[in-house]
């Protein structure tokens, strides 16, 4: 008798959060879009929402087609697809003005960024598979973290917040991957330092050097420290969408500040939501993003495939990473930083290879899940009889051994 093959496949706790945060989306983008459908895309309120919802639509189907495919078929074209967004990354520099968007056929508004994210964690957790016998190595570690830097160096003077996720991200899978400790503490105090200095630099001379986007940076900085509660700015209006929403909630629709903000679909929409539903469904929607990266740390370490177990583990880390600095801006805790809240804000291309991000896990979990029934089957064929407590309690006490991936 042949098994029924399960639809959403992969991990059944993911897919359920993944459920509830769309159908979030759905209804906090109706309720925002109207101002910025308006006045920057042309178009009016139910355009752009059904055009969200068909790119909502896109993403489950690209999850569920991918969730069904050998995640050890994602390694190689790794590869080539880090060289496509390389070449992307430098095309955008030379045929877009604020270095961000290509306009492609099927694709308008793409940003090469957003593919470059999932790729790059992607290929990384592939370069440290193949080295595994070398991460002790000095050598190792630079080869590894070259083709970081030139994503990051590529996405940061256009998009200084993505670039730092993705270095972030990728720096973190080094650490998970298990490349030599020593070098590793040494490079990220190094990049504590710069980032110090950095923070000096912008506050004091941001306005004064113009360089990349420097002046837009030192601004949002000082806005940040120094905040003017009499000027009508985005990050004033999200403090007070979150000050109105209260414990509670004003109710679904009735955001004031989100018809004004040009960025409440995206940028701040955390803000709006807590706004219309109160600080208690932004509560729970944080707790959904740990859920989240709960269950990829689980679906990481349950995977004896190492290429598999790190191609989670970084992807998880990236999106967990952007949901907590989105919250933290629309909060008021950090400057703005122009991150969107994943899967719930205004989607598009972002929305779509994030949603590429979850096939991935999802497909590493159905194959955690088809060798755990392997594993029963031949268990049950070599021990027809039932086990005894003494071999249960062994079993038991012998769990798979994340370090040994």
């Amino acid at each position: 008798m042949k098994r029924k093959t399960n639809i959403l496949a992969g991990d059944t706790a993911l897919w359920v959060i993944f459920i509830l945060l769309s159908g979030i989306s759905l209804i906090a983008v109706y309720s925002t879009i109207g101002l910025s459908a308006i006045t920057k895309m042309s178009s009016t309120p139910m355009h752009a929402f059904f055009r969200h919802v068909g790119f909502v639509a896109l993403t489950y189907l690209v999850i569920i087609v991918m969730s069904h495919i050998s995640f050890k078929r994602f390694s190689r074209p790794s590869l080539w697809l880090y060289i496509i967004s390389v070449v992307l990354l430098i095309l955008v520099i030379f045929l877009d003005d604020e270095k961000r968007w290509l306009d492609l056929p099927l694709l308008p508004s793409f940003q090469p960024s957003e593919i470059a994210k999932v790729v790059l964690l992607v290929f990384t957790a592939r370069n440290i598979a193949l080295n595994r016998q070398r991460l002790d190595d000095n050598a190792t570690f630079y080869y590894l973290l070259i083709p970081i830097v030139i994503v990051t160096v590529l996405v940061a003077p256009s998009n200084l917040s993505t670039g730092i996720l993705i270095f972030l991200s990728c720096y973190l899978l080094l650490y998970f991957g298990g490349i030599n400790r020593r070098l590793w503490w040494r490079g990220f105090a190094l990049l504590a330092l710069l980032a110090g200095l950095a923070f000096v630099l912008f506050y004091f001379l941001g306005d004064k050097i113009d360089l990349f986007r420097t002046s837009t940076w030192g601004h949002r900085l000082q806005s940040w420290l120094h905040p003017n509660p009499n000027e009508l700015t985005q990050e004033n209006m999200a403090r007070m969408a979150v000050a109105r929403g209260g414990f509670f909630h004003t109710g679904i629709g009735t955001t004031i500040h989100g018809r004004l903000m040009t960025q409440a679909h995206n940028d701040f929409i955390y803000a709006i939501i807590i706004e219309e539903t109160g600080s208690l469904v932004g509560a729970f929607i944080f707790a959904l993003y740990a859920w989240f990266y709960f269950r990829c740390i689980r679906i990481a370490t349950r995977c004896k495939v190492l290429f598999g177990s790190l191609a989670v583990a970084g992807i998880g880390t990236m999106i967990f990473l952007q949901a907590v600095t989105h919250m933290c801006v629309a909060l008021g805790v950090m400057p703005v930083t122009g991150q969107t809240l994943p899967f719930i804000s205004y989607g598009g291309t972002a929305y779509l290879f994030m949603g590429v991000g979850i096939g991935v896990i999802q497909s590493v979990a159905a194959d955690n899940k088809r060798q755990q029934r392997l594993a029963m089957q031949e268990s049950a064929a070599d021990n027809p009889l039932p086990a005894s407590s003494d071999t249960q309690q062994t079993s038991d006490s012998n769990p798979i051994n994340p370090q040994s991936l």
